[in-house]
């Protein structure tokens, strides 16, 4: 019988940065404040988890948002248009990545059940390597510690495309998709997963499509959670996860499942 004996990690959302806010708030400073072409908090979660110049090309290409750009500009967008957004989206973004990179309660817990397992942790993102040279260092000195890390800038195409993947079980010589697990908190995640052919989980708590806060999850009521967190699961099982947890603690059962 092949047991899981790999758990891919995203990072910002399921590792990291607890409802996914270090990118939303750089894409709302870039489409709301200096583009002028307001959007919401679901669109720009919505791609969570693409390269984040894919990212912005992704809500362009709502046709809300490009309606709203017409009627900004009297012109479609362009490759132009792109590239001078994801100039501004790394600026803010790296003026607020080291306020983002705290662990997500319970998963140092249970990255230390895995690794006691004998389980290696490869990990793959939506940030280039130089946003991941900020993130992974400031993680690591608060107890965040992956064996393995590959970044869109290592393969031909980020998500949803399984190339970080498959560079992740090559780095840390995992013989077969069946032995790996891919863990993260949005949909891009998911397809990732799926792609790949490994076994594909998503995790609510902290999550991006849950978009809370920590302060706000912890002050809102028992039944607020319960529907946020079913609409959450609902999206998740609908993009084809094969398990989705309420938070990283239950993974170690998870596997545990799967090795049955």
């Amino acid at each position: 019988m092949k047991k899981i004996s790999c758990v891919i990690m995203d990072w910002a959302g399921t590792a990291v940065d607890f409802g996914c806010f270090a990118p939303l708030n750089a894409f709302l400073k870039v489409f709301s404040e200096e583009k002028g072409v307001d959007i919401t908090y679901r669109q720009a979660r919505e791609p969570m988890g693409l390269l984040k110049i894919d990212h912005i090309k992704a809500i362009l290409n709502m046709p809300e948002v490009t309606d709203k750009f017409r009627a900004r500009y009297n012109r479609d967008w362009n490759m132009d248009d792109v590239n001078e957004m994801y100039r501004s989206f790394e600026k803010h973004l790296f003026a607020s990545l080291r306020n983002f990179t705290d662990p997500i309660p319970g998963v140092l817990e249970t990255m230390e059940v895995l690794r006691g397992q004998g389980i290696r942790i490869g990990s793959t993102t939506g940030y280039t390597q130089a946003m991941m040279d900020v993130v992974r260092p400031d993680a690591a000195a608060k107890g965040y510690v992956v064996d393995n890390l590959v970044t869109p800038d290592d393969v031909p195409a980020g998500r949803p495309a399984p190339y970080m993947i498959y560079k992740n079980m090559i780095d840390l010589a995992i013989p077969s998709v069946d032995n790996v697990v891919k863990v993260g908190d949005t949909i891009a995640d998911i397809k990732e997963g799926l792609n790949a052919k490994v076994w594909s989980i998503g995790i609510v708590t902290g999550s991006n499509e849950m978009g809370l806060t920590e302060k706000e999850y912890n002050h809102r009521s028992a039944d607020e959670l319960a529907e946020l967190k079913r609409e959450v699961r609902q999206r998740m099982l609908n993009a084809g996860a094969h398990f989705v947890l309420d938070n990283i603690t239950e993974l170690p059962a998870c596997i545990e499942r799967i090795n049955r």
